[in-house]
């Protein structure tokens, strides 16, 4: 299971935000690239990356924080966050991204994830966050009527990457992660599924590792308030792997 440190983008600083409320948000640090070389020499393989802003605004805004770290570091990063069309797509993927996360499109326009999963194949994954296990959108402003698992299966022959399962009740609450509808969404599809919210220490990600069938999880606040150690952390999950 791969751990992805997360560093949440607000007005160029990196944050955290709980239960995802803007108005909520504690600052971690006003230098986002290195904070990204540091999960870097830490060891991680990937980097999980959020443009708030851009998730409220429906276009990036945080571009510059962005691209500073795609200069600074060589382990491939993704990014969510007002991505919602092609050209945005394409124009992030070109600047280093290794992957771009559509959430908010996935429910309005699903098309686009189709397409653009065809054309940048292993380069698009989809977010989903839920409340009480409905979806919502638009930097998690908006609630749906529709059910995460159904929401998922409608991409199983898309080709998409990756599904990021957020529990909007647990991220940056330090509560746990919803392991137990992270592991039945992961069951009840074929794509890989990527485990984030509550992750609040080392025996959260082995418990998501042990169900056999989460392939990832993302880890932010934890990391920045030291509950979680990177280093420590990657090298239990590789030694009980």
């Amino acid at each position: 299971m791969i751990l992805y440190p997360a560093i949440d983008l607000k007005d160029g600083q990196c944050v955290r935000l709980l239960h995802g409320e803007m108005d909520k948000a504690t600052v971690f640090g006003d230098d986002p690239a290195a904070q990204a070389a540091a999960f870097e020499a830490a060891g991680c393989e990937w980097i999980h990356l959020v443009d708030l802003n851009g998730a409220f605004a429906g276009a990036p805004v945080n571009a510059a924080a962005v691209e500073a770290i795609l200069a600074r570091v060589s382990v491939p990063c993704q990014l969510g966050g007002g991505i919602r069309d092609m050209k945005t797509i394409e124009g992030w993927l070109t600047k280093g991204l290794a992957r771009v996360i559509l959430g908010t499109v996935a429910v309005e326009n699903p098309t686009l994830v189709r397409e653009a999963a065809l054309a940048f194949p292993g380069k698009v994954a989809v977010g989903i966050d839920a409340r009480d296990g409905k979806v919502a959108t638009k930097g998690w402003a908006e609630e749906t009527d529709i059910r995460v698992t159904e929401l998922a299966r409608r991409f199983e022959d898309a080709g998409v990457a990756a599904i990021i399962y957020t529990d909007i009740n647990r991220d940056g609450a330090m509560t746990g992660p919803n392991i137990e509808a992270t592991e039945a969404l992961a069951r009840a599809v074929t794509i890989p599924v990527i485990a984030s919210g509550g992750v609040s220490s080392l025996a959260d990600l082995l418990a998501l590792r042990d169900t056999g069938v989460i392939s990832g999880a993302i880890s932010g606040r934890a990391l920045y308030d030291g509950a979680i150690d990177l280093k420590e952390a990657l090298g239990a999950l590789k030694a009980t792997a």
